[in-house]
């Protein structure tokens, strides 16, 4: 026990010192400024926009993944024939399906359905008693459904009917919520990335500024890891206060957006349940985006000023 308590102890030691830092070293760091407002904007903004393209991707793929879950669970019969067989065929093609193990349910959709389903394509005042429109059967499935068997049952009784299972429509909605997800990540790393270069260049910018303390410092012994330690825990903290900052901003309008339940293609852009966790990661992966980028960025300027 002393052993493990010994090792905790010397990995914590290292890291409560970098929190709690070195007044002398600090004093290298100017403590407001320019480069102090902008690692603050940048990392606040792109905070803000990590937190928006993690609700908005993690949103759409929530659509994509319901309307794929809607489909396969539903399917549609295309009843097709001349008029004085349309009725006869519907009726046949109704019992088929009420005597098919597997079918839940099954119910021809009323024309006035039609006319609201085909109204964004073909217009709302669409004369469908002028033409050949078939005859629509909605038909909701259960586990155990023997579809192959079912189109060959239909196609020996009901030769105008076309049993349309939406498994074309279904592929492209799972591919689109895996592409969707995979943007997401992409976009969290453009972000991480952008505000890395920000923040490099800040840091850099105030390596140089301070390029006559830092060679005082030099002179009476100070290492270049000991000065690069107090910038990179001066921007440290000012990436985490602006990551906390603009992820608190982030999700209060996530918050004030309409829900799910409000209807709309739009609607439900957040995080459900302890999907809200979620966001709190960001601060902590801007602070390490940016100790990396200004230890980077202040040794190698400390190199360049040798």
């Amino acid at each position: 026990m002393q052993r493990i308590a010994a090792a905790i102890k010397g990995r914590i030691a290292p890291l409560w010192a970098f929190v709690q830092g070195d007044g002398q070293s600090d004093r290298v760091v100017p403590p407001s400024g320019f480069t102090a407002q902008l690692t603050l904007f940048t990392s606040g903004a792109m905070a803000f926009l990590a937190v928006f393209a993690l609700a908005l991707s993690m949103a759409t793929s929530r659509v994509a993944t319901r309307w794929s879950d809607e489909l396969a669970r539903s399917a549609t019969l295309r009843i097709s024939a001349p008029d004085e067989q349309m009725a006869a065929q519907t009726d046949l093609a109704l019992e088929v399906l009420e005597t098919t193990p597997g079918v839940a349910s099954a119910r021809r959709i009323p024309e006035a359905e039609q006319r609201e389903l085909l109204a964004p394509w073909l217009g709302v005042d669409l004369p469908l008693d002028n033409l050949p429109v078939p005859v629509l059967i909605e038909v909701v499935e259960e586990d155990g459904l023997d579809v192959a068997g079912l189109k060959a049952r239909l196609a020996g009784e009901v030769p105008g009917a076309v049993y349309d299972d939406h498994s074309r429509w279904r592929a492209p909605l799972i591919k689109a919520a895996a592409r969707l997800r995979l943007l997401g990540v992409f976009a969290l790393g453009l972000i991480a990335a952008s505000m890395a270069a920000m923040i490099t260049l800040a840091a850099g910018s105030a390596l140089a500024a301070n390029a006559r303390v830092i060679a005082t410092l030099r002179l009476v012994g100070a290492q270049d890891v000991y000065i690069a330690r107090a910038f990179v825990r001066r921007f440290t903290q000012r990436a985490l206060i602006g990551a906390c900052i603009g992820t608190l901003l982030a999700m209060l309008g996530l918050a004030l957006l309409p829900s799910a339940q409000a209807g709309g293609f739009l609607t439900g852009i957040s995080f459900g349940g302890a999907g809200w966790l979620l966001p709190l990661l960001v601060p902590l992966l801007a602070a390490v985006t940016a100790f990396a980028a200004t230890r980077a960025a202040a040794l190698r300027t400390l190199r360049r000023l040798t």
